[in-house]
């Protein structure tokens, strides 16, 4: 039986600063798990590392020795901002986060793809075995069902996604130029999201033009840095407008849009960038951050129904899985008595048929009945104690499956669990069930049916 426990460790957004995270992070993940994979009892590891969490995970002979392994984790850092994570409550946030529950902006869709490269990572590294193999995998299944299932990561969430998405409703932005003036991260944000939108080419304007330049070297699509006092020039040569700075005065008042041409202005500063009278010139409508506020709201409390449905969702996937690894464990143990007793009757059939035969010959027919009383007497004798090893499997008493372990079976030198058990995916769960079943006969299997 499997007796590794799986330790975590982790340093996220929810306590811990940017500096702090970035504190307890190590130099690379490849290199965190394989200096993991160098302690003492540790068989497997896993780390994960973005802007806005480090976290890091073993599976080791005790809990001892997991804790042991990860005693460094975080020692840059206030103690405060490291929270420990034991066997189920490693298995169970490994699946929050790779669904969006975990992450600053709720149900945002980045963090699913970073998990699965962290995965690659480990995997390439040889540190994944059974256990968290499979805890991983079922951790990106279910981020999976949670963004194809529910609307955890539909609609805009921040203010510069917003701008983009209410652009969308009023212009058609494929192959449009946009400018955003501001580069700052409501100005980068919105920046981003409009390049995803479809917008061909960006200008971004900035008082300090090294800011700008820096934000379109960072940005997907064609775009380009222009001075502060360019932007009225450029506004006949684009779209859509969003301005998102410090400035104390209007950047942009009536006069300066008039003769622009259709042009959808997003004013996402405050104090505003533009003159609301701007609205008033002809093919020139303007929106305020007002109006994005009530687009974000609709969005949060969106995915914030849709967070319920995904805590229901991991909720019972982790309990499905825990079940299925339990009975597991049990039919681990009946298997193991099974061949026990087996032996016994195999070799005390043989003594009686021997003996039988030294009186007289045997028939088929008798043979038969021989082993068939022998089989009938295992089945009787088994069904109590089968019936009471998957019942200690679902109490989780894990010491009663652990002494029908070592009673049967004398190379058995395992220990009862100081935590839960492992979590193997559920199609390895069931095809390990299945396969101990295979090996418990079919007289065995009827007399302790649930029938």
């Amino acid at each position: 039986m499997d007796t590794g426990v799986i330790c975590g460790a982790r340093v996220s957004h929810r306590r811990a600063t940017v500096d702090e995270i970035e504190a307890a992070a190590g130099e690379d993940t490849r290199t965190v798990i394989e200096e993991l994979l160098t302690a003492d009892g540790v068989t497997e590891a896993f780390a994960i590392q973005t802007c806005n969490r480090a976290e890091a995970y073993v599976v080791a002979s005790s809990r001892a020795k997991g804790r042991q392994a990860l005693s460094a984790f975080g020692d840059d850092v206030d103690d405060s901002v490291v929270v420990e994570m034991s066997h189920e409550e490693s298995l169970k946030h490994l699946m929050r986060v790779a669904a969006g529950l975990e992450s600053l902006v709720l149900g945002e869709d980045q963090i699913l793809g970073q998990f699965k490269r962290a995965v690659e990572i480990a995997r390439g590294a040889g540190a994944l075995g059974p256990t968290l193999e499979t805890g991983l995998t079922k951790a990106v299944h279910v981020g999976e069902r949670a963004r194809t299932e529910t609307q955890i990561n539909e609609g805009a969430i921040s203010i510069g996604s917003a701008a983009a998405r209410l652009a969308e409703t009023e212009i058609d932005l494929e192959g449009t130029t946009a400018l955003v003036v501001g580069a700052g991260e409501m100005g980068k944000l919105a920046a981003e999201a409009l390049a995803d939108a479809g917008v061909t080419e960006l200008l971004i304007a900035n008082r300090t033009i090294a800011h700008a330049e820096r934000l379109a070297e960072s940005i997907a699509v064609a775009a380009r840095a222009l001075p502060l006092d360019s932007v009225t020039d450029a506004l006949a040569s684009v779209s859509v407008v969003v301005t998102a700075t410090s400035h104390p005065e209007y950047l942009l008042v009536p006069e300066d849009v008039d003769g622009a041409g259709e042009t959808l202005v997003i004013d996402l500063a405050q104090p505003r960038d533009v003159d609301p009278d701007a609205g008033t010139v002809d093919q020139v409508a303007v929106h305020d951050i007002d109006a994005l506020e009530s687009v974000t709201e609709a969005t949060k409390e969106t995915r914030e129904r849709a967070a319920e449905t995904v805590e229901a969702m991991i909720d019972t996937e982790f309990d499905r899985l825990l079940d299925a690894y339990k009975r597991r464990q049990a039919d681990e143990a009946i298997s193991t008595m099974y061949e026990a007793a087996e032996r016994v009757k195999d070799r005390e059939v043989e003594t009686a048929l021997s003996r039988l035969e030294s009186q007289g010959d045997l028939s088929d027919e008798q043979r038969e009945t021989i082993e068939s009383m022998a089989d009938a007497l295992v089945g009787q004798l088994l069904s109590a104690p089968t019936k009471s090893l998957r019942e200690a499997a679902v109490e989780d008493d894990w010491s009663t499956i652990q002494t029908a372990m070592a009673l049967f079976d004398p190379n058995f030198s395992g220990r009862p669990r100081t935590t839960g058990p492992a979590t193997p995916s559920e199609d390895d769960a069931e095809a390990a069930t299945e396969e101990a079943a295979d090996e418990i006969p079919n007289y065995v299997l009827e007399s302790v049916s649930d029938d």
